[in-house]
């Protein structure tokens, strides 16, 4: 019989492994996530490197093709939001000269408080002009920058390559949970294609959507609604904000309301019946454990953190499912023969 204080001991000394654990993972932030990112990337991309292994294409072509598939849809991406991105940074200026109009209207309408209003806005106007000049780096910041850019891409390139190449031989390592690992593989890449697919077209249609009501820069809104609605939960949230500011901004009357209506709707369609019809049946997680993952990768290594959680819960999730599953039909054989 264990004695209690072994106990109190083992669960201590796994609450110093965990903060432990997640103070290595937010300090080798730069090492650690291009490596997660390329691994995550590898498990979506096996199926198709073995169905090109089983037309009888050496895996180390295979392992190029997919390396050179990722580089051309990340490039892709890059030249296609890019210019989306800069829009969006031309807007800060217009966005922060209209929270401060709104502001100064709320500021003449606490004039009874004081100099306390006056010292609020002298604050939100400081802090609103830094966060101007510090959004955009500059030139000795792109300087110090590059190189590291440079180091995590040859490290998620060269994480990617050898994972497709080797993934047989890491998974013999695991003779036990081999099939469970490939289970894994198969849901996460089954679940990453189909959302990607999902929030493709959730991004096509609200572009049409804000096209027909009229408000500006409606391909950058649909490219947000892509990027945006694989932060589960906080991405919609944050969208639905974002375009109840534009509405405000162009529209003055309750038309401004339709932007953020449009994408609950088309979003609230999406993850009420699209998403649990195509995913749901195969994948179940708890929405908490998705909400929390999703919490922890921002906090851990931002935007990256939070596209890469999900993914990496439902591969957990997969692992363990598929194991449990293992060792109850292995122990129901076992009671069958003996």
């Amino acid at each position: 019989m264990d004695h209690p204080a072994s106990k109190v001991t083992a669960v201590c000394l796994c609450i110093i492994a965990a903060f432990t654990t997640i103070a290595a993972l937010k300090f080798a932030q730069d090492l650690l996530a291009p490596v997660v990112m390329a691994l995550v990337l590898g498990v979506v991309l096996s199926p198709l490197a073995r169905r090109l292994e089983d037309l009888g294409i050496p895996r180390a072509f295979s392992a190029g093709s997919s390396l050179v598939f990722a580089g051309v849809a990340l490039g892709m991406i890059v030249v296609l939001f890019g210019p989306v991105l800069s829009n969006l940074l031309d807007q800060i200026p217009k966005i922060e000269q209209q929270f401060r109009g709104w502001f100064s209207e709320i500021t003449r309408g606490l004039r009874s408080l004081g100099g306390l209003s006056f010292e609020l806005e002298r604050t939100l106007s400081e802090s609103g002009e830094d966060a101007v000049e510090n959004a955009v780096p500059g030139i000795l910041d792109a300087l110090w920058l590059a190189p590291n850019l440079l180091a995590q891409i040859l490290i998620f390139s060269g994480t990617l390559f050898f994972f497709i190449l080797t993934r047989d031989e890491i998974y013999c390592f695991f003779p036990q949970q081999r099939r469970a690992l490939q289970t894994a593989d198969r849901a996460v890449s089954f679940y990453f294609t189909t959302v990607t697919m999902i929030n493709m077209a959730l991004g096509l249609a609200l572009c049409a959507a804000l096209t027909v009501i009229g408000l500006p820069n409606p391909v950058l809104w649909g490219a947000a609604a892509f990027l945006f609605n694989f932060a589960v939960y906080l991405g919609p949230i944050t969208l639905v904000v974002a375009l109840a500011i534009a509405g405000m901004m162009t529209f003055n009357s309750a038309y401004a309301l339709l932007p953020p209506l449009a994408f609950l709707v088309l979003n609230a369609v999406e993850s009420q019946f699209v998403t649990p019809a195509l995913v749901g049946k195969r994948l179940n997680v708890n929405p908490l454990a998705v909400f929390l993952s999703i919490i922890f990768g921002l906090w851990l290594w931002g935007p990256l953190g939070g596209i890469v959680s999900l993914p990496v819960l439902v591969w957990v999730y997969s692992a363990v499912a598929a194991q449990s599953k293992r060792g109850h039909v292995t122990a129901y054989v076992s009671d069958r023969v003996a």
